[in-house]
């Protein structure tokens, strides 16, 4: 799978980690694998994958280590976002956009292999998937300031 398949779905796991308690995270994670594949179609009839966790072991492992790392380090990516964050606190941001931003922040302050100007455009890509009308520029705002 690609970084960007994986970075999907890790954001995605993250999006729901959010709404279980913390001592329910590993039953959680292994019940996301088993989420039968979504598509929906277009106005022009076109056929899309909205979701589809079935991907080998490797990957799964993978994902489950990375969103079980960033979990661990909310408390000081929460914290780091507070700092740049001007008028918004962590509880008033949209889940979707939490998620983003708790990746992002992890992917550039945790993992020495992703550029942070990678990990910002992916979160804004993700932001304008999945988040409201201004995610993108809400979150490009809060990274570029980290930054």
């Amino acid at each position: 799978m690609t970084r960007r398949g994986l970075r999907e779905h890790c954001f995605k796991m993250l999006f729901c980690a959010d709404f279980y308690p913390a001592e329910e995270v590993d039953e959680q994670l292994s019940e996301y694998f088993k989420a039968l594949p979504v598509d929906e179609e277009d106005e022009e009839g076109n056929t899309a994958i909205i979701h589809d966790a079935r991907m080998d072991e490797k990957d799964r492992e993978w994902l489950k280590d990375r969103v079980k790392k960033v979990i661990g380090l909310i408390p000081k990516i929460d914290e780091k976002i507070d700092q740049v964050a001007e008028g918004w606190k962590i509880r008033r941001m949209g889940k979707a956009e939490l998620a983003l931003l708790r990746l992002a922040v992890y992917e550039m302050r945790y993992d020495q292999e992703i550029p942070e100007k990678v990990a910002i455009n992916e979160a804004v890509e993700l932001a304008k998937r999945y988040g409201g009308r201004d995610s993108s520029a809400f979150i490009n705002g809060i990274l570029a300031k980290l930054v």
